[in-house]
């Protein structure tokens, strides 16, 4: 599976249960009904108010008595390498659902281009982690970048800076980086203000404007670009005004 097979969509299934493995990372959020699951032999139900991780590998088996309907996210391992960390069994927190809840709306309306997919599910994969992240065994120094990253979004950063923060060269940390998220660190960076724009404009009364400054962007034309290129949507789509 490539970039450009992501698979994002709806998923319902049946009373038989059916075991096999994969060896892409798999998601299965809960829309409505629910999901017996055994994944590495560990027994959970996808229903309300949890969700399922399923490592690349992992051997599952599935079954549903009810109606029901699922998101699922086929996700390369290497897209998304912490997803195996992560538990098999996840509960989903206010903010979980409504980001799900965004999903499900997207798929039904219209579905979700590639390159949107791809911007989706790494949002969603860094939801997850922020969530589960005592759970991962990531490099302190690594810790350390990505804490200095988070805390200034607004702040573009010299690579050798940052490494001088881990205490690590610039090429080691880049290595490391990419090896517990699957991405640079200005990549990662990128990520995290895409995320942080869209929480705001969901939940903040701050203007567009305010909202791209506090994540890096000076010029409201070149965030509404790359936020617009990320989700496939303007800023102001996820302000309620271009949704119906």
């Amino acid at each position: 599976m490539s970039y450009s097979h992501l698979i994002l969509d709806l998923r319902s299934y049946d009373r038989e249960t059916r075991r096999h493995h994969h060896d892409y990372h798999q998601l299965v959020l809960p829309v409505e009904g629910a999901l017996e699951m055994s994944i590495g032999g560990r027994e959970g139900i996808v229903g309300p108010g949890q969700g399922a991780v399923i490592a690349a590998g992992d051997d599952h088996a599935f079954a549903a008595d009810e109606a029901n309907r699922f998101i699922v996210a086929d996700i390369p391992a290497a897209l998304a390498p912490e997803l195996e960390r992560l538990p098999s069994f996840i509960p989903l927190d206010s903010s979980l659902g409504q980001y799900i809840g965004f999903l499900q709306a997207e798929l039904e309306r219209s579905g979700i281009a590639t390159h949107g997919r791809r911007q989706m599910l790494l949002l969603l994969v860094q939801l997850l982690t922020e969530r589960y992240g005592s759970d991962l065994q990531i490099d302190r120094r690594v810790k350390a970048a990505r804490s200095w990253i988070d805390g200034h979004l607004d702040q573009t950063f010299i690579l050798a800076d940052l490494a001088a923060v881990a205490h690590l060269s610039p090429r080691r940390l880049s290595e490391l980086f990419k090896d517990c998220f699957g991405m640079t660190p200005q990549q990662y960076q990128l990520e995290r203000r895409m995320q942080e724009a869209w929480a705001l404009l969901e939940t903040s009364n701050l203007s567009i404007q305010r909202i791209a400054e506090r994540v890096g962007y000076g010029n409201l034309a070149a965030f509404s670009d790359r936020f617009r290129r990320h989700f496939g949507k303007s800023p102001r789509y996820f302000r309620g005004s271009d949704r119906h």
